[in-house]
């Protein structure tokens, strides 16, 4: 009679090992030291090479395993490349985590780039949200389930937003005697397309032992201004913003076997912010 196994035992990641796009982000450097707690060799993929290698070098120095690798994740070579390295290093891919995306966020990184109304927003700005967001989901996706099938399990997590579940309240980035400026439609629509893509491959995949599921945070602090803080908390139940690492428990579960009766869904961690 085989044994049941424990609690820990669970969310024991031990031989298993990951890729997390976006690696090197503010979530993706939280999923990417989380997963190599729990036993993962992680790879760190990001655009910014030297990012990647700060993060691989922090997981490392804390006796983890690790390597960081640039991709693009908007082109195939650079993805089927990233697959390639993770095979060749650790014999196998078990999690991938597509963290990467293009998002406009309101912290003091990303300041000035908010002023396109809809009506004007730029052709070229929409595609290339679209080549990231989608298709590099799509293509990260792709590359990873070739080598899921062949090993018969795997697991894939989908980062959205909340922006993918309702549109943003553009008020909150309003300051009197300023410049209009806005969430831009690009977030939306890509966030609402992971969750189609996620339940789509769920379905397709569900009887191939590789499951699909996504995450939504919501809204995490960096150093927002005090205005922008105090109208997100407004509307969240628990009255304020996540802290950066108040997503990584959520994104364990999801990786693990913790949640292996669990595909298609999506997780919702946002301190209430969709209930109302």
């Amino acid at each position: 009679m085989t044994k049941e196994p424990t609690l820990p035992q669970l969310f024991d990641l031990t031989g298993k090992s990951a890729i997390v796009t976006g690696g090197a982000g503010l979530l993706g450097k939280q999923f990417c030291h989380t997963l190599a707690a729990a036993g993962a060799n992680v790879v760190v993929a990001d655009l910014n090479q030297a990012a990647a290698q700060e993060v691989a070098a922090a997981i490392e120095a804390a006796g983890f395993s690790t390597r960081a690798v640039s991709v693009d994740i908007s082109n195939p070579d650079s993805v089927q490349a990233l697959v390639d390295d993770t095979l060749e290093a650790y014999g196998a891919l078990d999690i991938l985590v597509n963290s990467a995306a293009l998002d406009p966020k309101f912290d003091p990184q990303h300041s000035g780039q908010h002023a396109n109304a809809f009506e004007s927003y730029p052709l070229d700005a929409w595609q290339q949200a679209l080549d990231v967001n989608l298709t590099g989901l799509f293509l990260c996706s792709q590359a990873a389930i070739k080598t899921m099938l062949t090993q018969g399990s795997g697991v894939i997590v989908n980062l959205c937003s909340i922006y993918g579940i309702s549109a943003p309240d553009q008020r909150m980035y309003q300051r009197e005697s300023q410049p209009p400026q806005y969430k831009p439609v690009t977030y939306t629509v890509t966030k609402a397309g992971v969750l189609g893509l996620t339940k789509y491959l769920a379905a397709y995949y569900g009887a191939q032992g590789i499951r699909v599921n996504a995450l939504t945070p919501g809204g995490v602090f960096n150093d927002h201004d005090k205005e922008f803080v105090k109208a997100y908390s407004a509307r969240a139940v628990l009255g304020r913003m996540a802290e950066q690492d108040e997503m990584n428990g959520a994104l364990l579960f999801l990786a693990s076997d913790a949640s292996k009766y669990m595909t298609g869904a999506n997780l919702v961690v946002d301190g209430g912010w969709t209930v109302w």
